[in-house]
């Protein structure tokens, strides 16, 4: 007694004979037919999920082009969208709020209001485009180019003007324009390396310099024509603070581009 079950044995057996027999007749072709038959069963097997794979391949093809199609269409589309449209808006109050600022002399208190609510109006959107680009996916080739124009557009707009009539003195304004024009200059020269991002204290510059020019452009008299004086020179300190830091972290991005570069060819060169 093998211990092997009764079933198993009676089967084994069974195939042995039938096996046999068909040697001894000569029908050893059966067998070939059999594993034939397997073989077939596998090939078969193979070729569907080669099949399968080939047609989940084309549809992921077909998905993916058609994603890029959409996500170009959507990007085509988009050069109209709301943040571009603000943008577009505060680029066309620049002209008018010049006009409104040098009519009738540019001292009257009337036409300087009005100046001041295209300036307002313009230093609002300045704050919702961008916020609306990033949040909903609407930033474009276009924005990227015209927000910044937009914003050095109107406040040099301003600042030309309150020293053109006497307002403001011209190093302020020379200081604040060299300023934004000096920074810009300066990220386009590092851009190789890396993205100055935006600090905060650029932020808190950026809206003391809309108070305080805001604050110029209307005829103010008494105790808010000597707190807008405060206001402005916190924001020239502001201003030349936050370039210098600005410059610093430039110095830096490009120490560290630089550093990297180096270590890259030695890696190659190794």
């Amino acid at each position: 007694m093998t211990g092997v079950p009764a079933s198993a044995a009676g089967g084994s057996s069974a195939a042995k004979g039938a096996a046999a027999g068909a040697t001894a007749a000569g029908a050893v072709p059966a067998a070939g037919a059999v594993s034939g038959a397997s073989g077939a069963s596998a090939v078969s097997g193979a070729s569907g999920a080669v099949v399968s794979g080939v047609s989940g391949g084309d549809s992921g093809a077909r998905s993916a082009r058609g994603g890029k199609l959409t996500a170009a269409a959507v990007n085509q589309a988009s050069v109209w969208n709301i943040a571009n449209l603000l943008t577009m808006l505060r680029l066309l109050l620049v002209p008018g709020f010049v006009a409104l600022m040098l009519a009738d002399g540019g001292y009257d208190p009337a036409w300087r209001s009005l100046a001041w609510a295209a300036f307002a109006i313009a230093m609002i959107t300045d704050l919702f485009d961008g916020h609306l680009a990033r949040t909903y996916n609407l930033v474009t080739d276009f924005g990227k180019i015209a927000d910044p124009i937009a914003d050095k557009a109107i406040m040099g707009a301003a600042l030309i003007c309150l020293s053109a009539l006497g307002d403001l003195p011209w190093w302020v304004t020379a200081v604040i324009l060299g300023r934004e024009l000096g920074i810009t200059l300066l990220r386009f020269l590092v851009i190789r390396y890396g993205v100055i991002p935006a600090s905060r204290g650029g932020k808190l510059k950026t809206l003391t310099q809309g108070v305080a020019v805001g604050m110029y452009v209307l005829a103010l008299t008494g105790p808010l024509a000597t707190l807008r004086f405060w206001v402005m020179a916190a924001a020239v300190v502001l201003t030349v603070a936050t370039g210098l830091d600005y410059v610093r972290q430039a110095i830096v991005l490009r120490r560290q581009g630089i550093a990297e570069r180096e270590a890259a060819l030695e890696e190659t060169e190794a």
